[in-house]
């Protein structure tokens, strides 16, 4: 019943009540508020927040196995060159928006002939560190800036090699 009361409320109630618990687990620089629209419809009790966003301070210590998925076709080895290949397009890429990351990442899909999910899955692994998180890769991204983002892809691509 929670959840659905959760995703029925207005994003400004939800916020408010919300932002103790972000600010209890979340000490780095980010939109709260944005945070809270990604944990909204994730969530069934507000102590919930906590496994969806403490990725968002420092990458959990993690295994490599979960670079693979059967569905994504994924799998450490794979994860590790798709890091390499992305790395200079997101270090040389400027518009860290969400559209634009998604629109970059979806062209570089195309043109590689890979499917969108081979791209992101692996982004989404270094970037969290978790199976679930409460957005997609690009999306995260965007919460994390360029600098913090090259530099979770690049402690993926060390931990993978």
């Amino acid at each position: 019943m929670n959840g659905e009361y959760f995703k029925a409320m207005d994003e400004d109630k939800f916020f408010e009540m919300a932002k103790p618990y972000l600010e209890k687990y979340i000490s780095r620089p980010v939109d709260l508020k944005r945070v809270s629209n990604m944990v909204k419809t994730r969530i069934e009790v507000f102590p919930d927040i906590a496994d969806h966003v403490d990725f968002i301070d420092a990458v959990p210590e993690y295994d490599i196995a979960m670079y693979t998925h059967k569905k994504m076709k994924t799998d450490s080895e794979k994860s590790l060159a798709l890091l390499n290949e992305v790395l200079p397009i997101l270090e040389s890429h400027e518009d860290y928006t969400n559209d634009a990351l998604y629109e970059r990442l979806s062209a570089f899909a195309a043109e590689k002939e890979y499917k969108i999910g081979f791209v992101m899955w692996p982004i989404r692994t270094a970037l969290s560190g978790k199976q679930m998180t409460p957005c997609g890769a690009t999306e995260m991204m965007e919460l994390f800036g360029k600098e913090e983002t090259i530099a979770r892809i690049k402690a993926g691509i060390e931990k993978l090699s």
